[in-house]
């Protein structure tokens, strides 16, 4: 039973960490954080994952309810959010978001600093939402379950913002080519998986899966 238990809690941390995919988020959070202090870089870490947490628990709690009230099967979701996911991974491996993020007003909040585009679609993205929603599908998982996997999502954000407090390390120790590296390698992941789970929405949605 514990080993049982075990397996299932390192298979949801690990899903949920790749959709996550912190590593994408380290050229955002430094572009973004590259005329704070340290504390203030914290802060912009901690508002970037508890903003994402915020939406993802959102989509747990109500997600597949306000698909069905609108009548939006799941695989159409599933469609769409991989179709965001993609345009999104594309713009990582063109650099086009790191551009985004260096046009932030240089007044700009830590709060803004942390929504847009880092807590969203960076950290929570349509792949985020999506696996949430299906981890936690009404039809089969018990609010019980729905909770346990809710605080494996809380222990996920947790290591994310971790990566992103050590992100001043990695980048001294992988330089700007690292991580623009890391940051198109990112990219083609995200890009990947979007089309993989297209194909998948495709097949479901014509019934030859």
């Amino acid at each position: 039973m514990e080993s049982s238990f075990q397996t299932h809690f390192f298979y949801e941390v690990v899903t949920l960490l790749a959709v996550l995919d912190p590593t994408a988020a380290i050229p955002i959070f430094l572009t973004a954080t590259a005329s704070l202090s340290r504390r203030q870089s914290l802060k912009v870490a901690a508002y970037a994952a508890g903003t994402a947490f915020l939406v993802l628990f959102f989509f747990i709690c109500v997600g597949q309810h306000l698909l069905q009230a609108l009548k939006i099967p799941m695989t159409s979701f599933q469609l769409a959010g991989s179709i965001v996911l993609l345009l999104f991974g594309v713009k990582l491996v063109l650099g086009r978001v790191a551009e985004e993020v260096s046009a932030i007003p240089s007044n700009a909040t830590l709060a803004q600093r942390a929504v847009y585009p880092l807590a969203i679609p960076t950290i929570a993205g349509a792949g985020s939402m999506l696996t949430v929603v299906l981890l936690t599908d009404n039809n089969v998982r018990t609010i019980g379950e729905q909770a346990i996997t809710t605080s494996r999502l809380a222990i996920s954000l947790a290591i994310v913002f971790g990566v992103l407090a050590l992100s001043k390390w990695i980048f001294s120790v992988v330089g700007r080519p690292g991580i623009e590296v890391m940051s198109r390698v990112s990219g083609l992941i995200l890009a990947s998986i979007a089309v993989h789970n297209m194909i998948i929405a495709a097949k479901l949605s014509f019934g030859l899966a």
